[in-house]
């Protein structure tokens, strides 16, 4: 199947100028017709056969450009979806600006955390999948009520917190790779905090035995040493998330770090000096992780079952697979 691209943009309501937009990358399934739209401008239309297609939103590590998660969103294309990526250039703190996936910290604090969503930029990438329904290369061609999260680090934090159909009923599941829900001493919370998933819609909550960022931050949640590199995403997932349906997936992997799952990934931002090196192959361990999440997605949208993930637990490169 042939994967293209297009750009567009979205503001982001309440956020001050000029940390108010965000820059969407869509893929999707596409079908070559020769046009005079095609030689002229790129403008591929999207292959119809197959529609309506379910619709990934991929919310980015902290300082990851998207480009570097664009191995999985043609992945995910081929298997006959579409993926949007973004980037937003915003102060989450005052006084550091960064490539962020959006984080209102109004609603993660000890009072407000559960209350209200804690992605800010989520609201606004819902709104943006429905106007692409509308118009535009796609018009017609999304199924709006079959949205899947997925994420990497603070993204995957993002994913990890905001999983909610209450709040998003369009929600089919999520996944997250090298994140968990341990919770910031500076911000107010008890030594040790594990916030909650809600747990309402699929999970697939994945890490590597090689994540050196997560060892080293582990400050950031009261201890006093680092932590072992997939010690909080398993917690995360055995006593954060709350379900009992067997369709929720725990995924750890042998020799694989933090930013394997982004490539290729340039080192000039973010924290890639605290991490530790893979071993083994790279583009082994992202082929192990996109055939997990895309099997995970084919049984969130109702074309596999949850019992065919187990199968990963006799990976040679799976140190522990959980199901609940």
């Amino acid at each position: 199947m042939d994967v293209r691209a297009f750009f567009t943009a979205a503001s982001v309501p309440g956020e001050p100028e000029p940390w108010n937009t965000l820059q969407l990358k869509v893929y999707y399934p596409a079908a070559y017709s020769d046009s005079a739209d095609e030689r002229n401008m790129g403008y591929v239309p999207a292959a119809s056969s197959n529609a309506p297609y379910p619709v990934v939103i991929f919310m980015p590590g902290s300082n990851c450009h998207p480009e570097v998660y664009g191995w999985l969103a043609k992945g995910l294309c081929e298997l006959g979806l579409v993926c949007v990526t973004f980037s937003w250039i915003k102060q989450d703190m005052p006084g550091f600006v960064s490539l962020s996936p959006g984080f209102d910290l109004r609603y993660l604090t000890p009072d407000t955390f559960g209350k209200a969503p804690s992605s800010s930029s989520l609201p606004t990438l819902l709104e943006a999948v429905e106007q692409l329904n509308t118009e535009g290369l796609l018009a017609g061609l999304l199924d709006t009520r079959k949205i899947i999260l997925g994420g990497h680090s603070a993204g995957g934090n993002a994913v990890l917190l905001n999983s909610n159909s209450g709040w998003f009923p369009q929600l089919v599941g999520g996944f997250s790779y090298a994140a968990h829900t341990g919770a910031s001493t500076q911000i107010g919370f008890p030594e040790d905090t594990l916030l909650p998933v809600a747990g309402d819609v699929p999970m697939l909550i994945m890490g590597g035995e090689q994540d050196g960022v997560i060892a080293a931050s582990a400050n950031r949640y009261g201890d006093a040493d680092d932590s072992t590199p997939t010690e909080r995403i398993a917690r995360t997932f055995d006593e954060a998330l709350n379900s009992t349906r067997h369709d929720s997936h725990l995924l750890l992997l042998k020799g694989a770090n933090h930013f394997c799952f982004a490539h290729p990934y340039d080192g000039t931002t973010g924290r890639p000096f605290l991490d530790w090196p893979t071993l083994g192959s790279e583009e082994e361990q992202r082929s192990l992780m996109l055939n997990a999440i895309q099997t995970f997605i084919q049984a969130c949208i109702g074309k596999a079952s949850h019992e065919s993930l187990k199968t990963l637990s006799h990976h040679p490169m799976v140190s522990r697979y959980a199901c609940k």
